[in-house]
């Protein structure tokens, strides 16, 4: 007859007067570790918009949609839990310290709908150029480069223009008297291509 082994039936007595090693989920509510990577969420107030996310991401699960209606534009990100393989890449990437997307606790991602619950999203408001109307950045991302950069702000117009926007002290879309792309419209946001055409001309 072959006996078991010590280990074995410390495990058995172990079992019966402790019980289980699996939790009581859905009975109880689980708690898991602390350094346990569970789904990931975009932090409305410290995301910029800036793509790196979706840049870096291997699983492709975050992407994003721009709307432009006239002269506003919306920017809206989107996380999808069902293709997230949580590697936490999207968190290292982050230009925000790591605080515009991070992950959670929650660790309990079944649905009934995939397309309407696979996904969270949420949206920032977008720069547009003030001359041709392409999109430049979110911005949150523009405000982000000027703080960063300090003073070298002032050598952009497009950042400092911003900057002053975001801090209430000029309208926004500023029409010059000009409309025909002149030296009077490089003090605007403007995209690349019309910086570089309002430099070069000489009206």
């Amino acid at each position: 007859m072959k006996y078991p082994k010590l280990r074995e039936l410390k495990e058995a007595v172990k079992a019966i007067l402790v019980g289980p090693y699996t939790s009581a989920f859905p009975k109880k509510p689980f708690t898991p570790h602390p350094n346990f990577r569970g789904q990931y969420k975009f932090n409305e107030e410290k995301c910029v918009g800036c793509l790196a996310c979706e840049e870096v991401c291997p699983a492709h699960a975050i992407a994003h949609k721009d709307v432009v209606e006239g002269s506003r534009g919306t920017r809206t990100m989107l996380h999808y839990s069902d293709t997230c393989i949580f590697c936490g890449t999207c968190e290292a990437a982050c230009i925000a310290d790591h605080q515009g997307i991070k992950t959670s606790l929650e660790w309990e991602l079944s649905f009934f709908d995939r397309k309407k619950e696979s996904f969270e999203t949420i949206k920032k408001e977008l720069q547009l150029c003030e001359i041709c109307g392409v999109t430049i950045g979110c911005k949150d991302h523009l405000k982000w480069i000027a703080e960063k950069i300090g003073e070298l702000t002032y050598s952009s117009p497009t950042l400092y223009q911003a900057r002053l926007q975001n801090l209430g002290v000029i309208d926004e879309n500023l029409q010059s008297v000009l409309k025909d792309k002149g030296r009077a419209d490089r003090i605007k946001i403007l995209c690349a291509p019309c910086r570089r055409e309002t430099t070069l001309t000489t009206k």
